[in-house]
């Protein structure tokens, strides 16, 4: 009888270890992503960070804060009017894992690329503006045959949704220029920027990126 019980506590314990192991399996694979086969070897996920496809619009965050919200301006910006952090002073000039909207909301392998690696994805790859399911949006083919979707999802001021049409698509980058500043991926029917700056202030969408 001890036999037969240890024998089913041993199946049990090995049974919850494989349960485990799947689990982490799962999780890990959560969000999709492409290689573009891009010179730093980037991935870029297939979609937006609250979106669950690629033509989904996904959610709209202020710069450095991790959440959306209902009302987007300098009154419910996170580091208020006078910018508490990333500012001059501090010398903060890429997002920290917490103010991060792709790693606060998928984990640790991801977070927001740098205006320079939005750079790397619109020179080394092709841009065509296209439709996915009806979605309008834009393309970027590399060199490899690999592609990702962004949608056209504008932004969001106050609380109103704007642009619908245009991609506004925030970088981890600090705006040098002015404190009330940073980088950001923009694109229209007729060119892509990967050199804007925006207000914080502002409801971009949020393309997460990983490491190989």
């Amino acid at each position: 009888m001890r036999y037969l019980k240890f024998i089913l506590t041993a199946a049990l314990f090995l049974m919850g270890c494989t349960l485990s192991v799947q689990a982490k399996r799962v999780k890990k694979a959560d969000h999709a992503y492409v290689d573009l086969g891009l010179p730093s070897g980037t991935l870029w996920a297939t979609y937006n960070v609250g979106a669950s496809k690629p033509e989904e619009y996904g959610d709209y965050f202020a710069w450095g804060e991790t959440k959306p919200k209902e009302v987007y301006n300098n009154i419910t910006y996170k580091w208020g009017e006078d910018f508490t952090k990333y500012n001059f002073n501090d010398g903060l000039t890429t997002l920290l894992p917490e103010d991060d909207a792709a790693t606060a909301n998928w984990g640790s392998e991801w977070r927001m690329p740098t205006n320079e690696e939005q750079r790397e994805l619109v020179e080394e790859c092709q841009y065509q503006m296209t439709e996915v399911n009806g979605v309008f949006g834009a393309k970027f083919t590399g060199k490899n045959g690999n592609s990702v979707f962004f949608p056209a999802a504008g932004d969001r001021f106050g609380s109103d949704d704007n642009n619908k049409g245009i991609g506004c698509y925030w970088s981890s980058s600090f705006g040098e220029e002015r404190e009330f500043l940073a980088r950001s991926l923009d694109f229209n029917e007729e060119r892509v920027y990967w050199y804007c700056i925006s207000s914080r202030y502002d409801g971009y969408s949020v393309r997460a990126v990983r490491a190989k």
